[in-house]
């Protein structure tokens, strides 16, 4: 999903084929953690190689490659950990707030003329390595979409593994990757 500030655009995303897609999935990813709010270098080697991913991937179609922005990763570390915690799988916040406002609060827009932001989402059970989650979102045309954007100067990444997530998780171990990209001149 992408919104641009002074000149609006909005990707609508198939987020049930996406979430059906990773279900699915065979993972061989090993890296495990006791919550969604524990860190261990598992899953910050994923994050790694999903970023190591979409630049090799941006740069096979003659793109420039992202940057990794701190800012970016809070927003999507917030959004990966409230889903694990509290069961639910989308891009709006658990209370509804549209994804690019938790963003802009992590990656402000003040005193920049333009600023976008989109985001990619995905989780599987029980694992994903960095190599089937690009797959799975190139196979999606929003998300594709999203990796390919010329526009994207910045992205930020979080992936957790939670055991026995609850709601829409269905109590399954699943891993979740939030991607969360921006421009800002």
């Amino acid at each position: 999903m992408s919104v641009g500030m002074f000149g609006v655009r909005k990707t609508i995303f198939t987020l049930l084929a996406v979430a059906l897609s990773a279900v699915s999935l065979t993972a061989t990813a090993s890296a495990r953690n006791d919550g969604p709010t524990s860190a261990s270098s598992g899953v910050s080697a994923l994050e790694a190689a999903v970023l190591a991913n979409v630049n090799q991937i941006r740069a096979q179609h003659g793109l420039r490659v992202l940057k990794l922005s701190i800012r970016l990763s809070a927003a999507a570390r917030e959004q990966s950990q409230s889903m694990g915690a509290k069961g639910f799988f989308g891009h709006n916040s658990s209370d509804g707030t549209a994804f690019w406002k938790r963003i802009r609060r992590y990656y402000t827009d003040r005193n920049y003329r333009y600023w976008s932001v989109g985001e990619n989402l995905l989780w599987s059970s029980p694992d994903v390595d960095a190599s089937q989650a690009l797959d799975m979102w190139m196979k999606s045309p929003e998300h594709r979409a999203n990796l390919l954007s010329k526009n994207w100067r910045e992205i930020g990444l979080a992936a957790i593994h939670v055991q026995a997530a609850p709601g829409a998780f269905q109590g399954l171990d699943v891993t979740i990757v939030t991607a969360d990209f921006g421009v800002r001149r």
